[in-house]
């Protein structure tokens, strides 16, 4: 008698299980990277329409894959072209930190949605996961990146100007065509956007690590999640002012601009001004920054002492021009010491004031080493005719650049301080590892009656 079996062989199950592992784990990176993109996509698309850029001429398409390459740290250089008649110099560096921000939270999400139920995973199958997303975001990178060009036609005569130049010159460079385009640079676009997309998922609070790492993760994940915390109460805070703004002070769609493209560039130079840091730029010519109208009076107030072409930017000179500047510094109190209260309340129960203050002083520091350098904006573009000058009513220059190390100093200050703080704080109330011992009666005995 012959006996024959249902089962497919051994081996044959061996191999369709890696099979529909690898399908699904590519499925899943997949829809990580198009949430990610389609909510940076959209997000861009509103700050552009409320800054007026659906007006441009057959650009916006153009102008919005720019954008978010730019969110994702890539590097868009412009040019310009006025024939032999004029030169140009074109320079471009800024991220918009809400088209940033969203991508970030939403392929976090979508990347650690279905590892949700997983408190340790293996390193291979993380490093699977981690390489399927890194992979489609590059190539969704590149894409973009080549639809990420375009050249626009300047007019140039008959403006009313109190520029000589443009009166002389005018209507002599329309006859060239002149125009003023951008390109992405794929190679820098491509580098930078890989440590973007690898830093969106080393720094996700609830990404399981290998059994190898788990030991690590108490001394670094509640002051992690901390910082996270304060960086987004920050710009919810900001997303709070601005509505109210947008709401009581008129021009709506010039503070919706702000808040749907650089809120956090405005929200985190708020915190590292309320600390005692400074940035330092200018603003000068037609052109200007989507922040609020203090900051703009500032940078074009001009400077003075040793740099007498720049303006500081600190709580004094913010509070020259408003003084509810000064209330930056008490948010900044409040804020800091609440994030160091929730991360000592995360962290065991065994951890001491002395180490919460350290650790969570080394987190801010370097916090503000990542947060304060991404608020970096340097925008110039100009056409000199000739050689003689350049056209005035044309050019223009856009500067904000932070003094990194001494709001990173300041920083670690407030964090050793306020951690302490949080630290004592935190004692009072019951973490986690710890154990509550058993009352004892007036005898001195235990509910058991042992000694």
């Amino acid at each position: 008698m012959v006996t024959v079996s249902s089962r497919p062989p051994t081996s044959t199950r061996t191999a369709a299980a890696p099979a529909g592992l690898f399908a699904r784990i590519a499925l899943q990176a997949l829809v990580a990277v198009v949430a990610g993109y389609l909510a940076m996509g959209v997000v861009a698309a509103l700050g552009l329409w409320a800054a007026g850029a659906a007006d441009l001429p057959g650009g916006f398409t153009a102008v919005l894959a720019a954008v978010v390459v730019m969110a994702t740290g890539g590097k868009v250089e412009l040019s310009g072209d006025a024939g032999a008649l004029a030169g140009t110099q074109a320079q471009l560096t800024a991220m918009p930190l809400t088209v940033t921000l969203v991508g970030a939270l939403v392929t976090g999400y979508c990347f650690l949605r279905p590892l949700r139920h997983h408190a340790v995973t293996g390193a291979r199958e993380l490093l699977l996961r981690a390489g399927a997303v890194v992979v489609l975001w590059l190539v969704a990178l590149a894409g973009l990146s080549a639809l990420a060009r375009h050249d626009f036609r300047i007019t140039l005569g008959g403006q009313e100007t109190e520029d000589p130049l443009m009166d002389l010159f005018g209507d002599l460079l329309d006859s060239v065509n002149p125009t003023v385009g951008f390109r992405t640079d794929l190679g820098p676009t491509l580098f930078y956007g890989l440590l973007w997309i690898l830093g969106v998922l080393l720094v996700s609070r609830g990404t399981p690590l290998p059994s190898r790492l788990v030991r690590y993760q108490e001394p670094v994940r509640p002051a992690a999640h901390a910082m996270l915390l304060l960086l987004l109460a920050y710009v919810l805070v900001g997303l709070v002012v601005g509505l109210v703004v947008a709401a009581t002070k008129g021009h709506p769609a010039d503070t919706f601009a702000v808040l749907l493209l650089g809120l956090p560039n405005v929200t985190w130079l708020a915190l590292g001004v309320g600390i005692g840091g400074s940035w330092e730029g200018r603003a000068e010519g037609p052109f200007g920054l989507p922040v609020p109208q203090v900051l703009d009076a500032v940078l074009r107030d001009g400077g003075g002492g040793e740099r007498p072409d720049l303006s500081t930017v600190d709580l004094s000179s913010l509070a020259a021009q408003d003084g509810r500047a000064w209330w930056l510094l008490p948010v900044a109190a409040v804020l800091v010491l609440a994030a160091a209260f929730a991360a000592a309340v995360r962290s065991p129960a065994r951890t001491r004031p002395w180490q919460h203050s350290l650790r969570f002083g080394v987190a801010f520091a370097l916090t503000m080493l990542v947060a304060a350098p991404v608020t970096l904006v340097e925008a110039r573009f100009g056409l000199s005719v000739l050689g003689i000058g350049e056209l005035d009513s044309l050019g223009g220059q856009v500067l904000l650049r932070p003094h990194v190390w001494v709001i990173a100093g300041f920083a670690l200050l407030w964090g050793l301080v306020l951690g302490l703080l949080g630290g004592l704080l935190a004692s009072r109330v019951r973490r986690k590892g710890e154990v509550e011992r058993p009352a004892r009666d007036k005898d001195g005995a235990g509910p058991s009656g042992t000694p």
